[in-house]
């Protein structure tokens, strides 16, 4: 009795351990998938807006791409008198626009109708909406991308009360019409796959619940075997004991997978209705839901942008499902049979955008963390003018090419590149960025990333360091008159001597500090370096923004130090703003998938020369298009007011230019990656770029012009040329007109510095180069 007694107990304890254990793991199974579950519903790519397009009085529709922007934002032209959200019509003196709501960084812009009312010239002469006239009226923003983490999925997730009843309707009638009647698994399917697949010997059916379907898109592979199949049944029930169907359901239809947009995978019906018609979810028809349902059992083969015929198939065959279950009625059911396919227009994406996203992907994930950016469902918005990098990314591929057609010796080796960033100076925003010819077949970015010699670009920085006061305001050492020696010069290095010449090698005996600038001459540059000392002119770089390594060197005047694209071209905005700098803003603001905002540090503008000082450079730089090296800009017909500068590095291997108006300053690079000659000038290969996009930007007349400070004097300077004394207008600091005209003698110690009353001579370099 014993014996039989002590079995008892021991079969009873291993019943209670393996009731116990298999407690234990279904507790933890629940834990994993209900964590798997949640992270699931939560995460979603964060996706990058552009600046919202603002139409206002004056605009043309067709020119300044009105059309372009709603096609783009997945709007639809309408012929009838009814335009709904999300459509616009075209009448012969005015444009309606059903103009959907969006988050701004303010807050929400309300979705409402805009009439713009056309003069007879085609001209927006008024914005009108149910309120009355407007000024402005801005429209919704491009979707530029979404920062799709590594495992390559795209989901715009959608609640459940927000998704189209015909939506819900189809995919329960597709896919699962017993869905709010089973627990989990349709007992009734699933017997039925058993015996087609033992009859097939091979899985042909899966019989599969919406339950399933989840459980398998969440934590399983695509791989048809029993064994997948159990673990499917087993996480689909832990699944119906932990959440509500509707959770379910809307999980769901959130995560199926519906297609691939190139590399990245479509996932849920919110961005499946993006990717096939270019429309928000609530903006779907019946004809459009019952294909996104019919979708479901094979994107491949029922893709309507790659089989339409199939998908419109599929598409009728739901339907008819609809029709015979009772979810649609036949009129309905009629009209959206006979339906064409009404897909996204078939506009060409922003193949350039890819640069400007990483670089806010870096910018904001050392601030936000990467897995905010990935998975946090954040919505962006950008400083990205999206128009205007069109312009820019055809502007690189164009002039690309016809430099390669005429030097047919550029296209072989490595590809030519170019690089081009374009800031509003004001502000620091980033409007446009191009880091190469093509990101798709080369990521690298060479605006932000690639350091280069930037050769006669740097000069403008040593001259403004002459004209600029000193800190403690005493007056500057140089003016534009003051005169500096072009004439043969040896410097003594450490291993050798170094003898600079001009780029024509040609020399010219004296000539004024404008002059040299506006012709860009070497050998005046390095004298005035010498005089001014590098350390003053490393100061003024680094008060202008430039941070790359720039050490006390002969050479520094003429740009023999690495930098980039970018830095070059914010400091460039410096003298555009009048000698503010302001941060560079990539993001104009951060909600989350809810609305609400995410704060984000910022940095003030700081003014760091005074606006007299950069003006005296801008005119300068002026008369270097006007007459100087980039003259070639007006040549490419660009009329308006700039200042510009060229740059070509030893043996033409880098060019540049740099280019600003009171609205934007552009910055343009061309070469290639590696240790290899162009061969070509800056002002035939980079300025071509920076011409396109002015034109583009503000016109082939320009906008604003540069106004002079008040606090500059404008007076008439005496020069000697060629032994006759020549007069001409030129720009000082208060206080800092010479007081001698033309002197006999060629000596620059004889001419007055730009100190008031003239009595400390420019400092002159003796034979070798050194400082006398």
């Amino acid at each position: 009795m014993a014996s039989i007694g002590h079995r008892r107990f021991w079969v009873a304890a291993v019943v209670l351990a393996s009731l116990g254990c298999a407690a234990l793991g279904v507790r933890v199974l629940d834990t994993r998938v209900a964590a798997g579950f949640e992270a699931a519903v939560r995460s979603a790519p964060s996706r990058l807006l552009s600046r919202p397009f603002v139409v206002h009085e004056g605009l043309d529709p067709l020119q300044d791409g009105i059309g372009e922007h709603l096609e783009r934002t997945g709007y639809r032209q309408v012929s009838g008198p009814e335009v709904r959200s999300g459509e616009w019509a075209v009448g012969a003196r005015a444009w309606t626009i059903g103009a959907r709501g969006f988050a701004t960084v303010q807050g929400y812009e309300p979705a409402r109708t805009v009439v713009l009312d056309l003069d007879a010239e085609g001209r927006v002469e008024a914005v009108r909406a149910a309120s009355g006239r407007l000024e402005m009226a801005p429209l919704e923003p491009w979707e530029i991308g979404a920062f799709v983490a590594a495992d390559g999925r795209d989901r715009r997730p959608v609640p459940l009360d927000e998704v189209p009843e015909a939506l819900r309707d189809a995919m329960l009638v597709a896919e699962d019409r017993r869905f709010f009647e089973h627990a989990g698994v349709d007992v009734r399917r699933t017997v039925g796959a058993f015996v087609a697949n033992l009859r097939a010997g091979r899985i042909v059916q899966g019989g599969s619940t919406l339950t399933q379907q989840l459980a398998k898109s969440l934590f399983l592979s695509r791989e048809r075997t029993y064994g997948r199949k159990l673990r499917e049944l087993v996480i689909a029930w832990s699944l119906e004991r932990q959440f509500s169907k509707e959770a379910i359901f809307e999980a769901y239809l959130n995560e199926i997978y519906l297609g691939q947009a190139g590399d990245i995978a479509v996932h849920g019906v919110g961005q499946a209705a993006r990717h096939y018609f270019g429309r928000d979810i609530g903006d779907l028809d019946l004809a459009q839901c019952a294909l996104l349902a019919g979708i479901v059992r094979s994107p491949s083969s029922h893709s309507p942008l790659r089989s339409p015929e199939a998908a419109r198939a599929r598409r009728d065959a739901v339907l008819d499902q609809m029709r015979a279950h009772g979810r649609v009625g036949p009129g309905a059911h009629d009209a959206a049979r006979n339906a064409p396919l009404v897909l996204r227009p078939d506009s060409a994406p922003i193949a350039s955008s890819g640069y400007f996203m990483e670089f806010v992907r870096r910018e904001l994930s050392a601030e936000l963390g990467r897995e905010a950016i990935e998975e946090g469902g954040l919505r962006i918005m950008s400083t990205l003018d999206p128009r205007l990098q069109l312009t820019v990314e055809r502007s690189v591929r164009r002039r690309i090419e016809e430099l390669e057609a005429r030097s047919p010796e550029l296209r072989t080796g490595t590809p030519l590149q170019a690089a081009v960033v374009v800031l509003e100076p004001r502000t620091g925003q980033l409007l446009a960025h191009v880091g190469g010819r093509d990101f798709a077949t080369s990521p690298f970015d060479r605006a932000t990333s690639a350091r280069r010699q930037p050769g006669s670009v740097f000069k403008p920085i040593v001259v403004l360091t002459a004209l600029a006061r000193g800190t403690g305001g005493e007056a500057p050492p140089f003016t534009l008159a003051s005169v500096l020696e072009d004439r043969p010069l040896s410097i003594r290095m450490p291993s050798e001597h170094w003898n600079p010449s001009n780029h024509d090698r040609r020399f010219r005996g004296l000539v004024t500090v404008r002059d040299a600038l506006e012709r860009s001459m070497n050998v005046p540059m390095v004298r005035l370096g010498l005089a001014l000392g590098s350390p003053r002119v490393i100061a003024t770089a680094r008060r202008l923004g430039v941070e790359s390594p720039l050490e006390p060197n002969p050479t520094l005047p003429l740009g023999s130090f690495e930098v980039t694209l970018l830095e070059m071209t914010r400091a460039y905005a410096v003298l555009a703003a009048g000698g503010v700098r302001a941060p560079l803003r990539s993001v104009l603001g951060v909600r989350t998938g809810r609305g609400e905002p995410v704060a984000l540090a910022r940095t003030p503008s700081l003014r760091v020369f005074a606006p007299e000082e950069t003006y005296l450079l801008t005119s300068a730089l002026q008369g270097a298009v006007d007459r100087g090296t980039s003259t070639n800009l007006r040549r490419l017909g660009y009329r308006g007011a700039v200042a510009g500068k060229t740059g070509s590095t030893s043996g033409f291997r880098d060019a540049w230019f740099m280019a600003y108006t009171p609205e934007i300053v552009v910055g343009s690079w061309m070469g290639f990656d590696f240790d290899r000659r162009l061969g070509l000038p800056g002002s035939q290969s980079a300025l071509p770029l920076v011409a396109d996009v002015l034109i583009h930007a503000i016109g082939s007349r320009g906008g604003r012009h540069f106004r002079p400070p008040q606090a500059l004097q404008r007076a008439h300077v005496a020069r000697s040329t060629a032994g006759r004394c020549r007069r001409r207008v030129e720009w000082f600091l208060a206080g800092t007109v010479p007081e001698s005209t033309c002197t006999p003698s060629e000596d620059p110690a004889a001419v007055p510095s730009a100190r008031s009353g003239g009595a400390d001579p420019v400092p002159k370099l003796g034979a070798a180069g050194e400082l006398e």
